[in-house]
């Protein structure tokens, strides 16, 4: 059947072996995330791991968390899942909280939990403080539930700089949060400074640790000196930890709890009148599928500490590789104090373009994201990089020699577009543009846009300005659906 005719629901259905042939072509394009070449997004340890986890997801695949009543199966994965976070967070037998579909849908549950315990209080334009570099998700919280956001500045480490946290916190402030760690840079923010505050003025303060969750406390066991992160700081009221990063489960298991029920009941919604029956749900989700439950579960009691100790050491053992060799290249920099697993790294002479040393990268193969303010490539690192770390490094350096012998490259390909759209001053201008075209290929039907096509600019200064920053917008969403389209 040709691409043109899939548009529709087929009228005819197609046998499974024919249906299951296509789907393993559609990954043709994609990373070779395998043979650890893609250094975001997946965390994948070998197919024998895959397999496991795809058969426990098959096992509960067609089961429904949305009654705890009715699959108690269900119940009892999250009750023991939950119950293992608590203790590997250092909680008191108090701790409690939910299975999610991801991180995203965690950060959402803490923000909604917060503005609507601080409407209790009589508090009606809510605020919460975030540092520059909290994950997106905050943001996307903050325009769904109608939070204002107030930005905390970074100190000269690249982690929140918990001086100017004060003067950002008055009665609307429903919650502060601290990451541990950050995506960008890989640093933990100082969680001990800011729990001591958030206490002092009765603040709950959530500590999203949706990277960090399932290795830091096994990176601790196995001797690495780390910040207090977790419930060990009195003023850590809750936090987010994903399962489906480095606690290799199916995806999408996350789990967010809190110091006690008090804080979770906020979180929870019941409906009493409806004609179908009182309805309640704990997260966001209604239907919350049991595939993830099981293979989340399942994940944590194949490894247990010993088997996570062992990811922690080979994760930071190529951690630990790649920092150093970053280190050792003249014209690079490691930002800010990454603890691991993730770092980002720039270049310190404008002789090298760093957007331009990641074009040089992806040529040979490697899958990495780019950073802003500051410019940088980025790397999340897992112990199945331990096997390439070297030839990553050893690409990188050849990649930088290439960009200093040829500077033309600053000018071309990826590089161009990153600069500029990395450095451009109307922000909101290039949020709409980009908004614009999302919006197009949501139309019925799935318009076709033409990402190529860029409309001839209007006459003056103001219409060249629009042009560009279109231009922008296309090459960036044709970077970002491309991304999709892989992962």
């Amino acid at each position: 059947m040709s691409p043109a005719n899939r548009t529709a629901l087929p009228v005819q259905g197609r046998t499974s072996a024919e249906v299951l042939a296509e789907l393993e072509g559609f990954a043709a394009d994609d990373p070779h995330y395998q043979q650890g070449r893609l250094w975001s997004l997946v965390y994948y340890l070998d197919e024998a791991h895959a397999d496991f986890l795809a058969a426990a997801y098959r096992r509960f695949s067609s089961a429904n968390g949305l009654n705890p009543t009715a699959f108690k199966s269900l119940k009892r994965f999250e009750n023991e899942i939950i119950a293992a976070v608590a203790e590997m967070l250092h909680g008191t037998p108090e701790v409690c909280g939910v299975v999610t579909s991801g991180g995203t849908e965690s950060c959402l549950l803490a923000a909604k939990t917060y503005r609507d315990l601080a409407r209790t209080r009589g508090v009606t334009r809510p605020e919460m403080v975030l540092p520059v570099t909290a994950h997106v998700a905050w943001f996307k919280a903050s325009e769904y539930f109608g939070i204002q956001v107030r930005l905390l500045p970074l100190d000269e480490n690249l982690r929140a700089d918990v001086k100017l946290l004060p003067r950002l916190l008055n009665r609307n402030t429903v919650l502060i949060v601290g990451s541990a760690p950050e995506y960008p840079h890989g640093t933990i923010d100082p969680i001990e400074a800011m729990g001591a505050m958030a206490l002092e003025r009765k603040i709950p303060l959530h500590v999203d640790a949706c990277v960090g969750g399932f290795i830091l406390p096994f990176m601790a066991m196995n001797g690495r000196a780390l910040p207090a992160w977790d419930y060990r700081v009195p003023g850590v009221t809750s936090i987010s930890a994903d399962i489906h990063k480095y606690g290799f489960a199916a995806k999408g298991a996350s789990t967010i709890t809190y110091r006690d029920l008090a804080y979770l009941k906020h979180q929870m919604f019941v409906y009493q009148d409806w004609p179908g029956g009182v309805f309640a749900s704990p997260a966001l989700l209604g239907t919350r599928p049991g595939g993830a439950y099981a293979a989340a579960w399942a994940a944590m009691q194949h490894f247990g500490q010993s088997g996570y100790r062992d990811l922690a050491r080979r994760t930071i053992e190529a951690f630990d590789t790649m920092r150093a060799g970053i280190a050792a290249m003249p014209e690079l920099y490691v930002m800010g104090e990454p603890c691991g697993p993730l770092l980002g790294f720039g270049s310190r002479t404008p002789e090298v373009n760093i957007f331009a040393v990641g074009d040089q990268m992806d040529a040979k193969g490697w899958t990495i994201n780019r950073l802003q303010r500051p410019d940088g490539l980025h790397a999340m690192i897992t112990a199945g990089h331990l096997a390439v770390v070297d030839d990553y490094l050893r690409d990188l350096k050849d990649a930088v020699a290439t960009v200093k012998a040829h500077p033309e490259l600053a000018g071309g390909g990826s590089a161009a577009t990153y600069g500029m759209l990395s450095h451009v001053p109307l922000r909101g201008l290039v949020r709409q543009k980009v908004l614009d075209l999302f919006a197009q290929m949501y139309r019925p039907g799935g318009a076709n846009v033409d990402l190529h096509a860029v409309p001839a600019p209007e006459p003056g200064l103001k219409g060249r300005l629009n042009a560009q920053v279109e231009r922008l917008a296309r090459w960036y969403v044709q970077r970002r659906l491309r991304r999709q389209s892989r992962h």
